[in-house]
């Protein structure tokens, strides 16, 4: 890590809102791999990309569960998904001015690298993977509440619009398949009976899912179905 970067490093701290103990964290966070293969650095910002992405999903889940105690699990997934994708997170990257921070190669800083969707999502990935090793979950959480409490709020009045069953309805339309059907059944006592649900796209079950309200259960087994037609569109 050289003398120049340092100030770098403390700005965007700053920004995140975590004060680093291991400041090689947000280093190797920042560190694109442009930035690796031009300097002979030994490592990107790949893993903790990988990490960061994980400890997202998970503290956004949380967020959610102890927020939105009556949203069935169709809607947590959907409003999870709506918050923890590539465009959405490089909106707020852009927000806080993450791309000034990123340590990107020359080539790529000419090419307009610090403005790319795909290289902000996954810094601020980076960033989150970072501060969970250095602070652990608690301290991960708190930086994600701060930095997506509005993508959040926003979402919440849009989840129709990420509907699973909507979505899969609409694919089907386009695939020319006709519309899906759900066959649900419920089992055990009435205080904690649980629903599966089968979705049915042209006559063939496509999509398996439980939960403890018939809604939910058809929820999540248009999810799973929608992404098995669409991985094969």
């Amino acid at each position: 890590m050289t003398d120049e970067v340092d100030p770098r490093l403390a700005q965007c701290a700053e920004v995140i809102g975590h004060s680093f103990t291991d400041t090689d964290l947000i280093y190797q966070a920042l560190v694109h791999r442009s930035w690796q293969a031009e300097n002979d650095e030994p490592f990107s910002n790949e893993r903790l990309e990988f990490l960061g992405d994980a400890v997202l999903g998970w503290a956004v889940a949380d967020i959610a569960f102890h927020r939105l105690a009556d949203l069935p699990e169709g809607k947590l997934t959907d409003l999870r998904r709506s918050v923890v994708n590539m465009h959405a997170l490089s909106d707020i990257a852009r927000t806080i001015g993450l791309g000034e921070f990123i340590l990107l190669g020359k080539g790529e800083d000419a090419a307009g690298g610090r403005d790319k969707s795909s290289i902000l999502a996954d810094a601020l990935e980076a960033l989150i993977g970072a501060v969970y090793l250095d602070g652990g979950a608690q301290k991960a959480f708190a930086v994600v509440e701060r930095l997506l409490a509005s993508s959040i709020e926003s979402a919440i009045p849009n989840l129709e619009a990420f509907d699973s069953k909507t979505r899969l309805q609409e694919l089907c339309a386009r695939l020319g398949l006709g519309a899906p059907a759900y066959n649900t059944e419920g089992v055990g006592p009435d205080h904690e009976r649980v629903f599966t649900a089968y979705a049915i796209v042209n006559g063939k079950n496509i999509g398996e899912g439980t939960g403890r309200t018939k809604k939910a259960a058809e929820q999540v087994a248009a999810h799973i179905a929608f992404e098995s037609l669409a991985d094969d569109a």
